[in-house]
């Protein structure tokens, strides 16, 4: 009888330990439609190796697209706090409808890792750290860039009209070219047309046949690259491209010089440290010292596009 007790309690102990010391972790994304936000997942599928083996586990949601973005955040955050999870890595994209979210998650425990976008409001969610880059400054380096190579007047594209990090690129953009003295307009695309080349090629056109002093555009998503191209070639005009963001297909572009740059922030790194960061927090107690963790920005233009192609090749740039 004495032997079965024991055995049966170190059954019990054995359960609980193992359960009660999972951490069970969601990391929240945009669009499945969005090929940016696969960067990111294979920085989290690499992380998560990590989590599997030290016994906690990874939950990677989505939103289906753009288009009722804040709710759809929301809805996700909510859906991973009535799963139980320890832990939430998210972006803040839309902090009207996020912060209160996460601000309730927080009050029953959940501990919030940020990535991505949303470094402003940090504070107000209480993250542990924030991986990404600094959207503001991203916009600003970019401004600078296209003044510094010629540009007159910038036309900063956004995908995703209300989106804060877009609208802290597009901001830092405008700020850039007033310092050079030159002109920077922003054009709000619907988010109806966000990964749709074809039309947001044609909104590009009409803005440069409507305003002939336009003579570089940033586009804050690599497809707009792709369509700030397309326009250039249909209207023959002489117009600099660059995008926050790349592709192999932009790299490609970069190298045969049909668009002038793009500004890396390294969304690999993001979804790896994000997940491993806040696993390491929630298992062992670790914190890194550096707060926030900047991945970006870097540009990336016909100097040194060679050195980013081996990556962009293997899905981690």
């Amino acid at each position: 009888m004495t032997f079965t007790k024991t055995i049966l309690a170190a059954s019990v102990a054995a359960l609980m330990s193992t359960t009660a010391m999972a951490q069970d972790i969601a990391v929240i994304a945009g669009s499945i439609e969005d090929a940016f936000m696969d960067k990111i997942k294979k920085g989290v599928d690499d992380a998560t190796h990590m989590v599997t083996a030290n016994g906690g586990s990874v939950q990677y949601l989505r939103t289906q697209n753009y288009e009722n973005f804040g709710p759809d955040l929301v809805t996700l955050i909510n859906q991973a706090v009535a799963q139980g999870v320890d832990g939430i890595a998210i972006p803040v994209w839309v902090p009207d409808a996020q912060v209160p979210a996460l601000q309730a998650a927080a009050e029953q425990g959940i501990k919030i890792m940020q990535y991505n976008s949303g470094l402003p409001v940090k504070a107000d969610i209480g993250a542990i750290n924030y991986f990404g880059s600094d959207e503001y400054e991203a916009g600003f380096g970019g401004g600078k860039y296209m003044a510094e190579n010629g540009a007159e007047h910038i036309l900063c594209h956004i995908q995703v009209p209300g989106a804060i990090n877009l609208e802290q690129r597009c901001q830092g953009v405008v700020d850039a070219a007033a310092e050079a003295g030159i002109k920077a307009t922003v054009l709000n695309t619907p988010a109806n047309l966000d990964g749709d080349v074809t039309g947001t090629a044609e909104a590009f056109k009409a803005e440069f046949i409507g305003d002939s002093s336009i003579d570089a555009v940033i586009s804050c998503a690599d497809f707009g690259a792709a369509a700030g191209a397309n326009a250039v070639e249909q209207t023959g005009m002489d117009i600099m491209i660059g995008a926050f963001d790349f592709s192999p297909a932009s790299l490609d572009r970069i190298s045969a010089g049909t668009q002038t740059m793009a500004i890396d922030q390294q969304p690999y790194l993001q979804g790896f440290l994000a997940t491993s960061m806040l696993f390491a927090h929630l298992k062992f107690g670790t914190e890194i010292s550096t707060d926030p963790v900047l991945t970006g920005p870097a540009i990336i233009d016909a100097a040194n596009v060679d050195a980013v192609k081996a990556g962009a090749a293997l899905g981690a740039r």
